[in-house]
């Protein structure tokens, strides 16, 4: 194989990479970035990566292949010596740009990912390893740690003569959209999950495991199955607490509450979530990013309710790692309104209930624009209203091993007088998180009979 066509330094944010760009008799282009120098070529830490425009540049949520494309270009830079070589043509494993959207389609329709590709009379997967293989001999690499979920990557290249000396897995936190398209990969094409599924008894084993994967805990289960309605998404309430019931201390502060795998766990339950929900009260707060990052995971879309606009103009939530939306009423400033629009925020003006946000309209505008699932993570408002209000599917209450003795609840005023009128929870899971606990349920809907409950 001639050498590459050109070869450039790239500032990524993953530090500078040598870019190789290789012309293949086939037609296509490879490129490869390498970090550090090859030196030897031995045991050398290689992602051969399959492009995927919808996941990697335009980060579609029903793959995962581009928190992947940013984890391994990250473990590149975290090791100082690796390669990723980027494969062109193995759009859609290797059906093509078009042919992959017609494939979704079919995924529509109720195909899983194997299916859809036979139902259009196209392979399930057409890619060849020998190219690549090929960009690697030329960079001088020789025997291979390879980075993959996919056990054809690894006997591909096998085949095509190189040496792999270790698989390194993949492991990314996966989204509610994506979950049935990774499990028919593992089922059917013997992929590896991309996450661990053992839940480690209390006191035994690592927060994360020796692989490093993003949770022990499996977050899609306590997440639920995922129904949105036709008026709303699917609503998942989530806060931690203190043993005896405070999401915050008297003076308001609430960091910390939960333990480092606890956080971790919420930010995989974030990752798996359409859009993460907060009053601005918790803004004003407390200040949260509400974005992923303690696992490799997308991170989803930011709303705050904010009936005057009270937003800190310096609130890191209109930080650029994440879209924002925020839910006003008809009272708040419209200069504010287009100042914030200016920033790349999305304002929505809903009606008003008591002066608050109406929740039940907020959430029909968030899921009028496609929104399928909502986590719900404060405050004790917000919290105490969806509650009354019977929006929300499940609940799933964190609780620390710490005693405050005051502070705040976060549930206040739903009016019960009789313990039959109490919001009935049904299908409980319990899962240690470290020293935490986590609780889950179903929420029961108010209706007679219905079979949840």
């Amino acid at each position: 194989m001639n050498a590459a066509a050109v070869r450039v330094a790239l500032p990524t944010p993953y530090g500078v990479f040598d870019v190789h760009a290789f012309e293949l008799s086939s037609g296509h282009v490879y490129v490869a970035m390498v970090r550090g120098e090859i030196g030897d070529g031995e045991d050398v830490l290689v992602r051969l990566h399959s492009e995927c425009l919808t996941g990697d540049a335009l980060g579609s949520l029903r793959c995962d292949c581009g928190i992947q494309l940013r984890l391994a270009l990250r473990n590149i830079a975290a090791e100082g010596r690796g390669v990723l070589v980027y494969a062109t043509g193995h759009e859609g494993r290797g059906i093509g740009l078009v042919n992959k959207l017609r494939a979704y389609v079919e995924q529509d329709g109720g195909a899983d990912t194997v299916d859809a590709n036979v139902l259009l009379g196209l392979p399930v997967d057409s890619r060849s390893y020998v190219e690549s293989a090929e960009v690697l001999r030329a960079l001088g690499v020789r025997t291979i740690r390879l980075m993959t979920n996919n056990p054809l990557k690894v006997s591909g290249l096998r085949a095509a003569g190189e040496t792999v000396n270790e698989v390194v897995p993949i492991a990314t936190a996966p989204h509610h959209r994506n979950l049935g398209y990774l499990s028919t990969k593992a089922r059917r094409l013997d992929h590896r999950l991309p996450t661990a599924k053992a839940v480690p008894s209390p006191g035994h084993g690592p927060v994360t495991s020796p692989v490093g994967d993003p949770s022990p805990v499996d977050a899609m289960a306590l997440l639920g199955a995922v129904r949105p309605r036709r008026d709303r998404p699917f609503v998942v309430l989530k806060y931690a607490q203190s043993l005896d019931g405070r999401i915050a201390t008297a003076t308001g502060d609430s960091k910390w509450i939960s333990g480092e795998a606890e956080r971790q766990l919420s930010h995989a339950l974030r990752a798996a979530c359409d859009a993460i929900l907060v009053g601005v009260g918790t803004v004003v707060t407390d200040d949260p990013e509400l974005t992923v990052r303690m696992v490799p995971g997308a991170s989803p879309m930011r709303v705050v309710l904010d009936s005057t606009l009270r937003l800190p103009c310096d609130a890191k939530v209109l930080g650029a790692d994440a879209a924002t939306t925020v839910l006003t009423t008809a009272r708040s400033d419209p200069a504010r309104r287009d100042e914030l629009h200016a920033r790349g925020v999305r304002v929505e003006v809903v009606p008003e209930r008591d002066g608050q946000v109406d929740l039940r309209s907020a959430l029909a505008t968030l899921r009028a624009t496609g929104t399928e699932s909502v986590l719900v993570e404060g405050g004790s408002t917000v919290i105490t209203a969806l509650l009354a209000a019977g929006l929300v599917d499940r609940l799933l209450v964190a609780i620390a091993p710490v005693v405050l003795g005051t502070g705040t609840q976060a549930v206040n005023g739903l009016g019960i007088e009789r313990v039959t009128d109490g919001v009935r929870l049904a299908n409980r899971s319990i899962v240690p998180v470290g020293d935490d606990v986590v609780l889950g349920w179903d929420v029961c809907p108010r209706a007679v009979g219905d079979p949840r409950c």
